[in-house]
């Protein structure tokens, strides 16, 4: 049996999907092969020899070791677009809010209490200190158009906006969805000259980590309107801040507060609000146990932030899984060790990622632990374990 230890509360919509004759689970398990987690940091935490995989029910990986568990051939999976439709309607009433002045508005009104009848008349006098641009005509430009940023386009397309879309990395997958009236671009310099409105949706690494950055905010329109809720690291805060002073950015909507941003005049700040909802929450930990699932029982990879994707058929009794450094050789040394001791591979599928790669071999005859034993003394083997029918 395969025991799970869960961290933070993971939706019944995933665990229920754990088989209870196959898989233990619990926040009090200890010795486990397998972790579903959320948003608890695990840079701390001490894992035992068994583990096998991690999968986070979420996209965001920050808050898990990633070099650590790659070295010892632990699995790291996250669930690309389960949170899609969530942030994406999020995304949009932060676009709406962001030009009308809806919060102001909202605030003020509340002001008027205490005043009766006088009420209406008031909230006619005043409604003008809050006038703000319809969204209809205006330009969108969107940074990156992976799962959320394309949804993202394709919304303010049925919103009338015009849409003008950066990825220099976009997928054949995200190139088929978006609408044909999305202007596609690799030169982010397009963005900031066109776009009244500018929302970004790439991850947080050092190539993206304040892309939105003082040149970046001198070059766009006056009166601008940017909105993150993708990661806090990825606009400059300073440069951000400057901008709202100057007037040079009309308005900043961000999921991610921070105490310098909460004082800032125009910013509005959310408690990372994105994949806030019941449906999002069920659709990351669905995603994430059947992620676990495969691996453990197949030992097939979909999804994996650290090692490559790979999935075999399983077609013969036993499949040997080794994780092990992308190096010259490796495969023919497992090949020969296996031969070496009668085992003929029926099945066979590998690929690298980067420093790393997996290996999937297949075979009917049954493979000892010693021959097991011989693959993880191999100095550039991270991890060994042999499933059967």
């Amino acid at each position: 049996m395969y025991q799970v230890k869960l961290y933070n509360k993971i939706a019944e919509a995933g665990t229920d999907l754990l088989n209870k004759a196959k898989f233990g689970y619990g926040e009090d398990v200890e010795d486990y092969d397998a972790i579903l987690v959320r948003s608890a940091k695990l840079h701390d935490v001490e894992f035992p020899k068994k583990l096998k995989c991690i999968a986070r029910a979420g996209a965001g990986v920050n808050n898990i070791p990633l070099e650590k568990c790659s070295e010892n051939g632990i699995v790291v999976f996250n669930t690309p677009g389960a949170n899609a439709n969530a942030v994406k309607e999020l995304v949009l009433g932060a676009l709406f809010m962001s030009s009308r002045k809806i919060l102001s508005g909202y605030e003020w009104a509340k002001t008027l209490a205490g005043n009766g009848d006088q009420i209406g008349a008031l909230a006619e006098k005043g409604k003008s200190n809050f006038a703000g641009p319809e969204i209809a005509g205006k330009t969108l430009g969107v940074i990156g158009l992976g799962a959320i940023g394309l949804r993202v386009a394709n919304a303010a397309v049925s919103l009338d906006m015009e849409v003008v879309g950066y990825d220099p990395y976009l997928s054949v997958d995200s190139a088929l969805q978006i609408k044909r009236e999305v202007e596609y671009t690799t030169n982010l310099d397009d963005i900031f000259a066109k776009a009244d409105y500018i929302t970004v949706h790439v991850p947080l690494m050092d190539a993206t980590r304040g892309i939105i950055g003082a040149e970046a905010i001198e070059k766009m329109k006056d009166n601008v309107r940017i909105l993150n809720f993708a990661r806090g690291g990825l606009c400059d805060e300073a440069a951000v801040i400057e901008g709202l002073k100057s007037g040079k950015i009309a308005c900043y909507m961000t999921d991610f507060a921070s105490e310098e941003m909460l004082a800032a005049p125009n910013a509005y700040c959310f408690p990372h609000l994105g994949a806030s909802t019941p449906e999002s929450e069920e659709n990351c930990a669905r995603m994430a146990a059947k992620e676990l699932i495969d691996y453990l029982e197949k030992g097939n990879i979909r999804n994996s932030v650290n090692f490559p994707n790979l999935k075999v058929p399983f077609e013969s009794k036993n499949r040997i899984c080794v994780m092990h450094r992308n190096v010259p050789n490796m495969i023919a040394n497992l090949s020969t060790l296996l031969s070496a001791h009668g085992a003929n591979i029926e099945n066979f599928g590998s690929r690298s990622r980067g420093d790393y790669a997996y290996t999937i071999v297949e075979t009917m005859q049954d493979v000892p632990e010693s021959v097991l034993n011989v693959l993880r003394s191999n100095k550039n083997v991270t991890m060994v374990r042999m499933i059967s029918k």
